[in-house]
């Protein structure tokens, strides 16, 4: 391996299994590193790119044509992408690879649905090759889920992203999905380790050995929090080898699925406010959590007086809080939030939700 190689680091995972908050945590500890993100998501759902805007790479050099913004973010919104990879991945590959000399690493959060091996594969193209190389493929998987033998902390939320990506071309079962994101691992992440106790990690140890060679090591974190020095400079040359990792993938590759109409089951909506009482709004939120078929809310609150952004995300019946970041000067004060569910109405969340307006 060339030693002018920029490494990148692959972290792949099911919806909610903790992968933002894990690379948000690594941001914070870069110490002046210059890093890159690719966040593939989909359409209006960019809450989880937002949440990795402080990322430290300079990006006043970039050509006209970049699609990055300000902060090194680059957006691949268009489907997995793992089924994307000529139309939507090399594409920004080849910008970051023109702009070599002002990153020192790479990092590429999948989608929930993603395949590690079509993304690790890319790395050997000639163009990619000569000038990147894959330090690690790291994949989160949610603990407690995990050990209840759910594999998704909620398979029908994954089944939401799966149904709404028309970009997709493999459709296994969650537990195969899970085998080949454990497959390619240089490393496994398993997160939630605080809601963990010795039984049901013994549970989650044995699904990730019958999978991964004794030789891939595996850490349990808890918030997202783990040293950087963990996560980076394990110089696995993932690309070297990926080709010998046998994959569900290989076999449903030639077998397409209708799409049609099949998100009509789900309704997916933002809802923009002004300043609200934080408090009220969490204990609406949390009512709404226990009356209607709300997948997952996510997003940004303005509170009045408060110069930093309050970030609110609720999986299933659980609801995070947390500040992440001052406001900007330019930016709309305002409350965004993301809402998935089963036949859920707009209207009708958004009147509960304006009983918190200040």
């Amino acid at each position: 391996m060339q030693l002018n190689k920029i490494p990148a680091t692959v972290v792949t995972g099911f919806l909610g299994s903790g992968k933002t908050t894990l690379l948000a945590n690594v941001l914070k500890q870069a110490q002046g590193k210059r890093i890159a993100v690719i966040v593939n998501e989909f359409g209006e759902l960019d809450i989880d790119a937002d949440l990795l805007r402080s990322c430290p790479l300079e990006c006043e050099e970039k050509g006209a044509n970049a699609s990055a913004d300000d902060n090194g973010i680059y957006e691949l919104a268009n489907g997995c992408i793992c089924c994307t990879v000529e139309e939507e991945f090399l594409p920004v590959m080849k910008q970051l690879v023109e702009r070599r000399n002002d990153i020192d690493h790479i990092l590429i959060e999948t989608s929930g649905l993603a395949l590690p091996k079509p993304l690790v594969q890319a790395f050997n193209w000639p163009e990619i090759k000569q000038h990147c190389t894959v330090d690690a493929v790291i994949t989160v998987i949610d603990g407690p889920a995990v050990a209840a033998g759910r594999f998704a902390h909620d398979e029908e939320l994954v089944q939401v992203q799966r149904l709404q990506d028309d970009s997709l071309d493999h459709d296994p079962t969650l537990k195969e999905l899970l085998d080949d994101q454990l497959s390619a691992a240089d490393l496994v992440v398993v997160s939630k380790n605080d809601l963990l106790d010795k039984s049901t990690r013994a549970r989650v140890k044995a699904v990730i050995e019958k999978q991964v060679p004794a030789e891939v090591k595996t850490t349990y974190i808890s918030n997202g929090e783990t040293d950087l020095e963990v996560l980076m400079g394990i110089a696995s040359a993932a690309e070297d080898r990926i080709d010998d990792v046998l994959n569900h993938h290989d076999h449903h590759h030639a077998h397409g699925h209708d799409h049609a109409h099949a998100h009509d089951q789900f309704d997916s909506f933002v809802i923009q406010m002004g300043e609200v009482d934080s408090p009220k709004l969490q204990q609406i939120l949390n009512d709404l959590l226990a009356t209607h078929n709300i997948y997952r809310a996510k997003g940004f609150v303005a509170l009045p007086g408060k110069p930093m952004r309050q970030v609110i995300q609720a999986v299933g019946k659980r609801l995070d809080v947390h500040f992440d970041r001052l406001w900007q000067p330019e930016e709309p004060h305002q409350t965004n939030l993301v809402f998935i569910g089963k036949g859920i109405r707009k209207e009708k969340i958004a009147e509960a939700l304006n009983n918190a307006l200040i």
